[in-house]
């Protein structure tokens, strides 16, 4: 079994204003299998959705679920939330390669889909499920959580909305995780399943450099993969990185490893360094290292000061109340799709190009 609280430190819950009143929308969540689900799920509820049924297969894994959300009614099979009508949107964080398969079904239903990243293993599942939203159109959302709920990183693109500063020019992603490798399930370590640390960690790296740079497009000039350390499981990549020139000439470059020491007290010591004309900016997004943990830290320097803001428990996680009123008024707040899409696209590009290097 998945460990499910895996992941659970993407989603401390804030005090949000919810964007609906009690049942105006219903969602259900379904396929357990990485714990990133609580972080989606807790952020639509917090923002005011109501969920109302799950599935999962795994008997232990949907008993953990009903601690946590005991408001959802567990259901026998997966057709029975495609079937319900009330339900608006269904949540999943399926094993990576079925992703994109269980959202074909829920676009088909009439209903959105709101998917753990990665969402693709395969630019051919990304062809499939663009080709279904032109058809439907319904919505396939993403949770790129490394931006989306975490509050430095959230604060920053809105600094940058701003001017603070100025043209952004480069973006630097170090993203660090722990491998925890007793605790993982064994499609953690078949590449057919998660489809490449490029693909799958790296999907949340090219997400924030296309936010922070606004950007539609990149092209990609070098990714590597390699796996360091662990012969023990063959086809798990523990280190990869890649270099990006996007279409208005900013630059990327993203580090991402499962080499996080087991003393830190957190998964992983992530920092984002951002060069503008007019100033820069660093995230310590989960921790201040050697100083304070839990941390959530933003730190800016322009023409006329540094300053140091903690942002832990103070953005409120706008997204999921935008992705919410998106859902009900088909509108593009919270993130288009073209969008999201792109940000899977060109790391799944960059991990093609670092597994013909191999």
């Amino acid at each position: 079994m998945t460990n499910i609280k895996d992941g659970a430190s993407y989603a401390p819950s804030a005090d949000i204003e919810p964007v609906v009143a009690p049942g105006e929308f219903k969602f259900a969540a379904a396929f357990l299998d990485h714990g990133h689900i609580l972080g989606q799920c807790n952020g639509l509820c917090d923002a005011g959705a109501e969920l109302t049924k799950v599935f999962e297969p795994d008997p232990e894994r949907l008993a953990w679920f009903l601690e946590r959300f005991p408001q959802a009614q567990a259901v026998a099979s997966f057709d029975e939330i495609l079937g319900d009508d009330s339900i608006e949107l269904v949540a999943a964080a399926a094993v990576p390669d079925r992703r994109a398969g269980i959202g074909l079904q829920v676009l088909k239903s009439g209903k959105d889909y709101f998917t753990d990243k990665s969402p693709f293993t395969t630019l051919d599942q990304l062809s499939d499920v663009k080709h279904t939203v032109a058809e439907t159109g319904r919505k396939y959302l993403v949770y790129y959580a490394e931006r989306l709920h975490n509050d430095a990183a959230w604060m920053a693109g809105e600094l940058i909305a701003d001017g603070a500063i100025g043209r952004v020019l480069q973006v630097v992603n170090l993203a660090p995780h722990r491998l925890a490798a007793s605790t993982r399930p064994d499609w953690f370590f078949r590449k057919s399943s998660y489809g490449g640390i490029l693909t799958d960690i790296g999907s949340h790296q090219v997400e924030q450099f296309l936010t922070y740079t606004g950007c539609a497009d990149a092209t990609v000039n070098f990714a590597r993969v390699e796996n360091f350390n662990n012969p023990d499981y063959p086809e798990l990549e523990d280190f990869g990185e890649m270099s990006l020139t996007a279409d208005n000439g900013a630059s990327f470059y993203s580090r991402v490893d499962w080499y996080t020491p087991e003393g830190l007290p957190t998964w992983g010591d992530g920092r984002t360094f951002i060069v503008g004309t007019l100033g820069t900016l660093e995230l310590r997004k989960y921790l201040d290292v050697a100083r304070k943990a839990p941390s959530s830290l933003l730190i800016s320097v322009n023409g006329e000061s540094v300053q140091e803001r903690e942002c832990l428990n103070q953005s409120g996680f706008p997204f999921f109340g935008q992705m919410i009123l998106d859902c009900m008024h088909r509108t593009e707040n919270a993130m288009t799709q073209a969008h999201c899409f792109k940000a899977a696209e060109l790391s799944l590009i960059a991990q093609q190009m670092a597994d013909k290097n191999r």
